[in-house]
């Protein structure tokens, strides 16, 4: 078996595009979400700040900034898991498994944390509805004084968001977890190729233009002059050569 060296890419279905592409659209939203809290922040705490004011509460000057530290610390860590998410969708589209297997343990966090937020703001805040302690403001009451004190389109805007957020999120793991996707992301394998005439293999050097043969162990190499060899001719008898006389059968016959 021969691996081939041009075991061509895999292509990347095209409900993990998709996918990658909504997370991206997910970090947007967040990216937008957090430049309209941080600009509204400031006169949220304010107006929080006015409605505890006259109150008796326990801490009451406090409650503004808390407010604040709590609102502020929720956007950016939405904005840091979108992050992760569009970096795991990069590795998604290479046909990562781990990373697939990763994007749906955090995108299932967000869709939890984006459908409280979501819910929140659709029943008109936290503070909505709650009863007054001791002479201090009701919900409702703070809750007016937030939608005074805020423009007018940040909360229809701020609830849009939220929900092309949660059906982004939603729609991008429910991609990834179809079946079509599934062959995407298994490893792959090398494919094989039958043997070419021709070509070289490890252990057998090859001479340019010819196949190459390996060498004999023990056996000593000789240069070839590209003519055939032959054996050396025998030597010439010499007159040194002729037997000595005394030998037996030296002498000839007598003709008497």
């Amino acid at each position: 078996m021969v691996d081939s060296q041009n075991t061509p890419a895999r292509q990347r279905p095209s409900i993990v595009s998709i996918s990658s592409y909504l997370l991206f659209v997910f970090l947007a939203c967040q990216v937008i979400s957090l430049i309209i809290t941080l600009s509204t922040i400031g006169k949220t705490r304010d107006a929080v700040r006015d409605a505890y004011a006259a109150s008796t509460v326990d801490n009451a000057d406090q409650v503004a900034d808390v407010f604040f530290a709590v609102g502020l610390a929720s956007s950016v860590l939405l904005l840091l898991f979108a992050i992760v998410l569009a970096v795991l969708a990069l590795f998604n589209n290479q046909g990562r498994n781990g990373a697939r297997i990763t994007t749906w343990i955090v995108g299932g966090i967000m869709v939890c944390c984006v459908g409280v937020s979501l819910v929140s703001g659709a029943a008109g805040g936290m503070t909505a509805g709650g009863e007054s302690a001791g002479n201090g403001p009701s919900g409702e009451e703070i809750q007016r004084r937030v939608e005074e004190a805020l423009p007018s389109w940040v909360s229809p805007v701020s609830l849009l968001l939220s929900v092309i957020s949660l059906i982004a999120l939603v729609t991008a793991l429910i991609l990834l977890a179809l079946p079509k996707a599934n062959p995407f992301f298994r490893k792959a394998t090398a494919a094989w190729e039958p043997p070419t005439p021709g070509a070289s293999y490890p252990g057998h050097p090859q001479a340019p233009g010819q196949p190459g043969y390996p060498q004999a162990p023990g056996e000593p190499g000789y240069p070839s002059s590209g003519e055939p060899s032959y054996p050396p001719p025998p030597p010439a008898n010499r007159p040194d050569d002729t037997p000595p006389a005394d030998r037996p059968g030296s002498t000839p016959p007598s003709t008497s």
